[in-house]
Formats: C-alpha cells, structure tokens, sequence
C-alpha cells in the first residue's frame, strides 16, 4: 500500500477490514470536497467504497445553523461492500450544528474529532445548543479529539499573502490532511488536485497544499491519536481497470456512448434542476465527441428540441427531476404520438412540489409508468449503483431506437451524487445496435410496423420519402384519422409495442436462497442497500432471497415463477409503495408486503434485516 513518508510513517499500523467516515460541517466549509478527495485517493489506493453525501436544501442557508449542516460520508474497505455504512465510526465535526445533528448516528465508541474553534457563544447559539456538548457530558461514551482547527490554520498560513478570510476557507484540507495521516493516505493525489484546481492562482493551491500539511503532520506532532491505520487494498474485486465515478457521470458517459452505438449524433436538451444538472454539465464537455448540449429556457423546451433532435435523425435526449417531468408530459404524449426516439432521464428527488431538492426518493415510479394523458405507454427503466448508470444509460438508447419510443431512466439523489470505483468496460464487450434509416419509398407507409412493432425511422429530405407525423391520431399512412377502429388499432399497437421490450431483456434472477421464507424485491438505488441485508439474514440462518429490477415497465419475465417460491415478497422502497401497487395490479396473487421509507435518507441495512426478521416471526 502507498503511504505518505513524512512524520508519524515510523509507527506501527493497525488493520482495519473497513471504515466509516461522516464529515460534517456548514454548508460553505467544503465538506463534499473534503468527502470527494477522500475518496478519490482511497479509490487509487485500491479499496472498495461507497458514498453517501448530503447536502443541505438551501442555496446558502444561514451559516452555523442546523438546516446548513453538509455532510458526505463514506465507507472504504478491503472487502467488497454494498453500502456507504449504517453509523460512521468516525465523525468530524467543524461546528456545533455538525455536531448536533450527527452525533447520534455515530457508533456508541466511535471517534468524534471536533473543530473547537467554532464552540464559541455565538456558534452555540446558532446551532440551539443550550450548553456547549464538550462539557455537558453528552460526548461520554466516544472518543473525542478536539483540535482548534480554526487557529492551527492561521499558524500554518503566518505568512502567506492571502487574506484572514482566505485562509480560514482552507480549513477543510487541514481536516483532510489529518485523516489522512490516521488512515495512512498519500497526498499526492490531493496535491495534484490542488495544483490543478487552482492553476492560475497558484496561491490559493500553496496555501491548501500547506493546511494539508498542517493538519497531516498534526497527527505525529501533537499525538492526538493513539496510532495510526491502514486499510489494505481490496483483492475481492475483479481484475481490470477502475475509476472513481459519480453516478451523473457514469450516465452522461453512458449516453454518449449508446448514441455512437446507435450509430447516431446525441443531442441533449436540458433545463437545470437539481439533481439532474451536472449531466448537461457533463455531457457539455463532451463537444469532441459530436455531443450538442442546448440549455434551455424552460423543460417544455429543452424536451421539444430533444424531440426536434430524433425527428431530424439524431438521439434526442433530456434530463431533469420530479417537477420537471410533470411540465415535459404533454411532450411526451407528442414524442409517443409520433413514434420517434427519445431518452428521458429523471433523477429522482423527495418531493411532491419543490420538496427536499438534495434528499432521495423513489417517488416518480407511478409517474413515470402512468402519469401522461391519454394510454400513453412507454418503457421506464432504472439504475442501480453509480457505475451501473452508464450501463441503464446505453439500455435506454438502445430501447429507444430498436422500439422508435421515448424511454424514462430513472436514477436518484443517492446514485446521481455518490461514488464507487468503477471497472472501465471493454469498448469490444460493448454491442452495437446501429440504426438503419429507410431511404427506399417502394411500399413504405409511416405507420408500417416490423416485428417488433416499430415504425420505419426516415429523415426528413430524404428523396421520395415525403411524410406526415405530429400529436392528431393518425392511420398507417401517416394521414390524420378520427376513425373510431383506427383509433383502437394505433393504441393497441403502441401498447403492444412496449409490451414487446420485454422480449429482448434478461428474465429475473434471483441471490442468495432460491426459494423459501421471504423474497426481498428491490428496484434502483435499494440495491447495495438490500444486497447487505440479505447478505446478514442468511448469515443468521433465514432462508431469504433477493431479486432486483433494473426494468421496471414492462416487468422483466420469469417473476411470477420466482415469486411463487416464496411465502412473502418485501418490498422496500423510498416512497409510499408505489412498486408493491404495480406489482399487485400485474400479479396479484402473492404476498406482498410493502416496507415504504420517506425521510429522505436510504434505509440501512439493520432496517432491512430487523423487516425480515418481523415478517419470519409472524
């Protein structure tokens, strides 16, 4: 493993199988940073890990006040694991708010290290702490470490020429740097950030790099710790090439790449929207590889030049969240109406209305399947982890363009926002399905279907191939119709259509037990979630199952023959049962039992295993 030599690299290291960190702090002392650039070189060392930030709902809520707390934590091993971790062992504090809020998720022994420069009376107040939590007792029972971070800062800042306020900004990479130490992490890769970050203002990456230092070196020098540990790099997980990634990124990258597997130009037409923005962002820097970004004025408009885009033969796509969605329905009815490809990205947050902007849920699932007027059929699928995004990214267009249907991906707050490392695909191992436009008018007719019940795709100017689609009801030829058959003809094909994409995915599978008590039924970010759960419960001795959708309208084959092997089927899910509904409606006559959570958190995995348990008492 690469360590750092510098002072404190003499003492002996403890093992550690795995570690679970929280940072946090106000909304404006770069905790996402600090979180990201732990996590970052923990990948390049070689653990496995898993993500987990949290940010505050406002802008710039009023500093040192619980509502501004932002926190990232995450969990780092030397085995393969699921989840970012139920309880941190270790939780750094920059304030009282930080402390307030978090402190009762950390393990009953864990380290609290804490930020006492911000203890003042005026910090205590902000946060409605009535007594200062370092001498009130309530910290008995954890190890703390306090460290006037504030005032370490400016001593190791004496003499750099930025301002006070400038330099009190680089407290958080003091915090990193002393983890860093206790956890045997190199700096290289945050020094290298640094420099590259702060490029043109080299002052800035000195004054970082120096509370990097500073706080790594505090470790050894004032032995604030009682040694130091080190978590081996992981051997579990397969051999090849990994990246940390972020779950927006594996996305934009997948539709970058399921458009030139198409064989098609991607055209991304997008509106800002938390938590969906850094994919227009992403894929904005993608220009090299033929990608148009159009950021437009509102949803209506970014989805209608997504649809303009497919209808002049390139991939339209769009993405958003919630509310979004519900201003893009009337264009999806236009894009289902003509038939035209289209891949529609909702990452998911709590809501209804503006809700929690930055907490996860699953609550567009009965949207996305039903919420557009008229029969209005069309394939939703979802991710699951971070990395399998780009993977769920090129399903969509591949869906999209073998099926001449718009497609919903749905991600969420806790995919779009986390991390993991991430195995680089082999370009070859990825299949093509170019697009084949018809540029021959003998016997064509708009509305012609194949075998999978797609119209011919057709690029307008193409010679001889003149043709009529928009949003009236239309017959074969493309003509508008208001014949009562025709009009059940076209909605039963278009149904008939979607029911079809089921034919060209994967039958579900089960983990763990392939029959007996319980069936845990999963779809999107639930899975590491619930993969760990179930993982303990057969530990235990329970004869549980586990099988998770990644297709999620139309069903994928095989359910039904999986469900009957077991006595229940749990479902959990961020929202109020929205899967167990369409599950009920489809195959009726299992046991389902739904297990919702709406707090804007992900459940945890004793949550998962104490739910079976309950059920294998009853």
């Amino acid at each position: 493993m690469t360590t750092t030599e510098q002072p404190g690299a003499e003492l002996p290291l403890q093992q550690l199988e795995s570690v679970v960190i929280r940072f946090a702090g106000d909304s404006g002392d770069g905790m996402q940073i600090t979180g990201n650039q732990f996590t970052l070189t923990s990948a390049l060392v070689g653990n496995d890990l898993a993500t987990l930030p949290d940010f505050p709902a406002e802008i710039r809520a009023p500093a040192g006040t619980r509502p501004g707390v932002s926190g990232f934590q995450l969990q780092f091993s030397s085995s393969d694991i699921h989840t970012p971790g139920d309880a941190p062992d270790v939780l750094v504090a920059m304030n009282p708010a930080a402390l307030a809020v978090n402190l009762k998720d950390l393990k009953s022994d864990g380290l609290v290290v804490i930020n006492t420069g911000n203890f003042k009376a005026i910090d205590l107040k902000k946060a409605k702490c009535d007594t200062n939590p370092l001498d009130d007792g309530s910290l008995a029972g954890y190890r703390v470490i306090p460290v006037d971070i504030n005032t370490r800062v400016m001593e190791a800042l004496a003499d750099s020429p930025l301002s006070n306020k400038d330099k009190a900004r680089c407290k958080n990479f003091y915090t990193l740097g002393l983890m860093y130490w206790v956890y045997s992490r190199p700096l290289s890769t945050t020094e290298k950030w640094l420099d590259a970050k702060f490029g043109s203002k080299p002052e800035l990456a000195d004054a970082n790099k120096r509370a990097l230092r500073a706080g790594f070196n505090a470790g050894d020098i004032h032995e604030l710790f009682q040694g130091r540990y080190e978590v081996p790099k992981t051997e579990e997980l397969p051999d090849g090439t990994y990246r940390n990634i972020m779950g927006n990124q594996a996305l934009a990258m997948g539709l970058v790449a399921g458009a030139k597997l198409a064989g098609l130009r991607p055209v991304l037409g997008s509106y800002p929207i938390t938590p969906a923005s850094t994919i227009l962002e992403s894929l904005a820097d993608y220009k090299h590889f033929g990608v148009i970004t159009i950021q437009a004025e509102d949803e209506i408009a970014a989805i209608c030049a997504a649809i303009g885009a497919s209808f002049a033969g390139a991939l339209g796509m769009t993405s958003t969240s919630g509310p979004g969605m519900a201003l893009k329905g009337e264009a999806m009815g236009l894009a289902i109406s003509t038939e035209l490809p289209l891949v529609i990205v909702d990452i998911q947050r709590a809501g209804p209305s503006t809700g929690m902007p930055t907490k996860v849920e699953q609550s567009d699932l009965l949207q996305s399947i039903f919420g557009r007027n008229g029969d209005a059929p069309m394939p939703v699928i979802a991710a699951a982890t971070p990395g399998d995004a780009f993977a769920m990214a090129i399903e969509a267009c591949r869906i999209a363009v073998q099926y001449m249907t718009p497609v919903i991906l749905l991600s969420d707050n806790f995919i779009a926002n986390g991390a993991e490392p991430w195995l680089l695909p082999e370009i070859s191992s990825l299949g093509a399905f170019p697009v084949s436009f018809v540029t021959e008018p003998e016997g064509h007719m708009t509305y012609k279907r194949d075998e999978r019940g797609s119209r011919p795709w057709v690029k307008p100017g193409t010679k001889g191939m003149e043709f009529r689609i928009g949003g009236l009801e239309k017959d074969e030829t493309g003509n508008i119709s208001y014949d009562p058959d025709n009009h059940r003809s076209m909605t039963e094909q278009r149904h008939l259509k979607v029911a079809k994409v089921a034919e060209s995915i994967p039958p579900a599978e089960t983990r763990g037990c392939d029959e007996g008590d319980v069936l845990v039924l999963g779809w999107g970010s639930t899975l590491g979630i619930i993969t760990q759960g179930v993982i303990d419960a057969i530990a235990k001795g329970h004869k549980v199952g586990q099988v998770h959708l990644r297709h999620v309208w139309p069903l994928p084959p095989g359910l039904d023959e999986l469900f009957s092997k077991f006595k229940a089927v749990l479902v959990p899910e961020m929202n109020m049962g929205q899967m167990t509904r369409v599950l009920r409606s489809e195959m009726p006559h299992h046991n389902y039992v739904s297990y919702p959570k709406v707090t804007g958190q992900p459940f945890l995995t004793t949550e998962i295993v104490a739910k079976i348990e309950s059920l294998l008492e009853n």
